[in-house]
Order: C-alpha cells, then structure tokens, then sequence
C-alpha cells in the first residue's frame, strides 16, 4: 500500500481563535508565498462500533468539498507520516469503495463500518514556495466544527493549523516547529481531527512493545517474535486481498513462524493457548498458500520448458503448462480469499490480540531467558539431527530396495521441516543470543533452501506426469513432458548430494545458557 499511494508527511498545531498567521517567509527555505484559498469541508468520518481504526491511528473518512472531495483512508507510516489512499465516491454515498474495505479488513473483520463522527471546516491554505517557486509545503488554518456521535453527540469547535511537505525536505518542519514555538504555539495534543472530535472515547493506542533481555524473564523472547509476526501478518493481509506479488508468500511465512515459535517455546505459554493458536494458524497457512505453491510450480516449469531446444518440446508444451498451472491458481487464489473472509479468519486474528494483549504464561515462561531459550534451541538441534539420521536409514532402505523413492522424499521433506523450525527458534533467540543464534539460523537456513530445491521436485514431477498423462489421452506426445520429469529427478538427485556436503559440514556453535 505503501508504495503505490502517496505518503502525507504534516504536522498540526492546537492555535488560539485570534492568533495571527505566522510570517514563514522568516524561514529560511521559503521565498514567498503563493495565492490563499479557503474551502469549506465537510467529513463524516466511518470505523466500526468499538473503533477498530482509531485503535490503529486509521482514520477513513468520505469529504465534500475542496479539491480533493471523495474517500480518504489514512494510514500511520511511521513518526509524522500517513499514507493516503483516496477513491471517489460512489451512487451510493455511504458505501466504502472496494479497495479501501479490502485494505482495513483485516482490522475491522466482520464488524460494520458505520459513521462516527461529522466534521465541518473552513480552510484556508496558502503554498509555501522556495526561491524557484516550487511548493515546499502547504499551511492550512483550520476552523472546525464537530458532531460526535452524530445525533447525539459531543458538539465542539476549535482552530488548528496544519503544514504537510510538498517538495520541500523534513528540515523545513523542524523550522517551522521553531517559528511557532517562539510564538508560543504548541503540538496539537490529539493525534488527529477525529480524536479531538472523540474525545475520551478515542482509544489510546496499546503499548505492546516487548524488549527481551538475556536476564530477563524467558517468555518475552516468544512474545517479542510472535507481535512481530503478527504485525507482519496484519501488514500483508491487504496485499493478499488485492493479489499483490509476493503478499501471499509473505503471509503464509508469518503464519508458519508463529506456529513454529510457539511449537519450540510452548512450555512458556498455557498448553490450550498453544494448540489453539498453532491449529488455527497451520489452517490459515494452507488455506491461504496454495496459490504460492501453485505459483512457484507454474514459474518453475515455464522456465525449465523455455530453456529446452525446440526440436524436444513435442506439442504445446508451455500452453498446457501454463492453461493447467493458471486453473489451478485461480481456484486456489479464490478459495484462500474465502478463508480470509470467514468468521474463522477472522477469529484468529482475534485470537493472536487477545494472546498478546494479556499472553497466558506459565512458571517456566518466568526463568532467565539465556539459559531456558537455550535449551530449546539445543532440543531443535538434536531434532533436526534425528530426522538427518532417519533420511539417512531410508536412503539404505532405498539401496537396499526396502523402500520406494517415496518415502526418501517424504524423510528428507522432515528434515527441511525441523531445519526450518531450528532456523525460527534461533531467529527468536537473536534477541537475547545474539550473534551466534543468527549464525544457527542462518545454517539451518541453508539446509531448508537445499531440501527445498527437493521437495519443488517432488511436486514438479507428480505435476508432469499427471501433464504428461493428460497429453498422452488426448493423443499427443508425452516425451517432452517426460523428458522435464527426468531433469526433475537429476535436479532432486543434485539437491540430495549437496545436501549431504552441507549436512557434513554443519557443526554450529550451541548456544551459552549462562
């Protein structure tokens, strides 16, 4: 969202009734200044029952009047900073755009957006411009009026001012903080016009911030990765509504970090907590990652059929891939964006706030957090090593004809799973083990990239051939499509040995429980 809508970077500032407009050709960047203009603003501002957006620093309002009349969807980026997302308004006025109700879904869930509070202002504005007359920013002096609830409401009056850059640098707002404040102009006090407008109904935002410390008590680390994620999530949920590349992939790998965490540091949360969360969670991963799969197969093969000479590719090839690759990923994409719509989905995320917001701890949750992460790192470690052992077996099993290939690939499918858990569990403990968790992580980021090139053979394969079947019944050639099958297998043979020269090399340094 970020990046395709504008970012709005202003201040504001509570001002007496009377006060005189400051003179900012004092400052030193502003030549002069541009033609005034007044408008007269009138916003009803939309959230939900309990404030779900207020909550967030979200404000969504639906403007008249001015020039930039229509829905404005506002989003904090940071320290002074909001991106704006704008959409006209319909036939119906008091419907939210598409676009805008898909972006907060995953705050307002399956509540209503209804209207909150009604606005007035008279606005006058006047440009900010440098020596070559380019607008560096733009002063608005606001005179507003207010309705909070409508109907019934808390009616208020004030005078604000507002400066938003332009095309000036950041710089130009410490100055003009500096003009003001020699003038005894103060920071507004609330964070926007609907605040104030609110009043104490206006929900003060929760102070979730959680520092672990290597003395300091062991479920903050579990805590500390899992808002992480979580807010990861929350931020990738829009993109996932509106089929942005990589958003679906970002998602699921939030989902499964958590679910991993949880599974590692379980002892520090109560046991019905965790299983709860880590169902629900494993749920949305696969509910929503199936079109990632998809996705990766269909580009995986149209490059491995694109790089074959053309006298081997025998039929359509590229068509069929990509005819039965495209199906497959609009039937996955459309049921993902089902799930993300159920009262399930939407129970989860309830689910993680209220696990963050008051986080069930047990007694061991309270032990120094250095040597209690430690050992569940080191547990993680010798599970990986267990699974190693038992790809190894089955590899004997398969030299001996004991075995199928099948179930090679499923014990090496294990140990790309624990290597992943390990590398999660070491990422978590970074915060108070520092260099050297990072190091495991990394390590067990190697193994898991390597058994992932094997386990996208596995699906390839099982995908060619079901392709080269199809071919083959309708009467055209299956060759090319067994012809990838084969490079498939060399590609998954290849991953195999590399694997074993990583896997001999792997000797990371345990971490200190002291």
């Amino acid at each position: 969202m970020a990046g395709q809508d504008p970012l709005e970077v202003e201040r504001k500032y509570d001002v007496d009734r009377d006060a005189p407009v400051p003179q900012f050709t004092e400052l030193r960047d502003v030549a002069q200044l541009g033609p005034s203009a007044t408008h007269r603003l009138e916003a009803v501002y939309f959230d939900t029952e309990d404030l779900a957006l207020a909550a967030r620093g979200i404000t969504l309002r639906r403007r008249t009047g001015g020039v930039d009349a229509g829905w404005h969807l506002k989003v904090p980026e940071g320290a002074g900073a909001r991106t704006e997302v704008t959409e006209p308004v319909g036939s119906d006025a008091d419907a939210v755009p598409r676009r805008i109700r898909l972006l907060v879904a995953v705050h307002v869930r399956d509540r209503g957006l209804r209207p909150v509070a009604e606005l007035t202002t008279r606005r006058t504005t006047v440009p900010l411009l440098g020596a070559d007359r380019a607008v560096l920013a733009e002063f608005s002096d606001d005179h507003v009026e207010s309705e909070a609830p409508l109907g019934a409401g808390l009616l208020q009056s004030w005078r604000e001012w507002e400066i938003e850059l332009v095309d000036g640098a950041e710089e130009l707002l410490d100055a003009v903080d500096a003009l003001l404040a020699d003038a005894g102009v103060a920071p507004a006090h609330a964070p926007s016009k609907l605040a104030r407008a609110l009043g104490p109904p206006y929900p003060s935002p929760a102070d979730l911030k959680i520092t672990p410390r290597r003395k300091g008590p062991a479920g903050t680390v579990l805590l500390a990765y899992a808002r992480k994620q979580t807010e990861a999530l929350k931020r990738v949920d829009p993109g996932v509504r509106l089929d942005e590349p990589d958003a679906v992939h970002q998602l699921r790998v939030s989902a499964r970090r958590m679910r991993s965490v949880l599974a590692t540091y379980k002892k520090f949360i109560d046991a019905p907590t965790v299983d709860h969360l880590r169902q629900e969670l494993k749920w949305a991963a696969g509910a929503v990652g199936q079109a990632r799969d998809v996705e990766v197969m269909r580009e995986r093969l149209k490059d491995m059929a694109g790089a074959e000479p053309s006298d081997l590719l025998m039929g359509p090839v590229a068509q069929r891939i990509e005819e039965e690759s495209g199906a497959r990923y609009r039937q996955a994409h459309a049921s993902g964006l089902e799930a993300m719509d159920s009262a399930r989905y939407f129970r989860l995320l309830d689910s993680l706030d209220a696990f963050l917001a008051e986080p069930p701890l047990t007694e061991a949750a309270g032990k120094k957090a250095g040597k209690a992460v430690a050992r569940r790192v080191a547990k993680d470690t010798r599970r990986l090593r267990r699974a190693v052992r038992a790809a190894e077996d089955a590899e004997d099993a398969e030299d001996a004809a004991d075995v199928g290939q099948g179930a090679v690939d499923a014990a090496f499918h294990e140990v790309r799973k624990s290597a992943k858990r390990l590398r999660y569990a070491a990422e978590a403990a970074a915060a108070v083990h520092g260099r050297r968790a990072k190091r495991l992580a990394r390590v067990a980021e190697q193994v898991q990239e390597t058994l992932g090139e094997l386990q996208d053979s596995v699906v390839s394969r099982a995908l060619l051939r079901e392709l080269a079947v199809q071919a083959y019944a309708e009467g055209g050639s299956a060759f090319s499509f067994g012809r990838l099958h084969a490079l498939e297998q060399w590609r998954a043979d290849e991953a195999r040995t590399r694997f074993s020269s990583e896997w001999a090399a792997f000797h990371p340094k345990a971490l200190r429980g002291s």
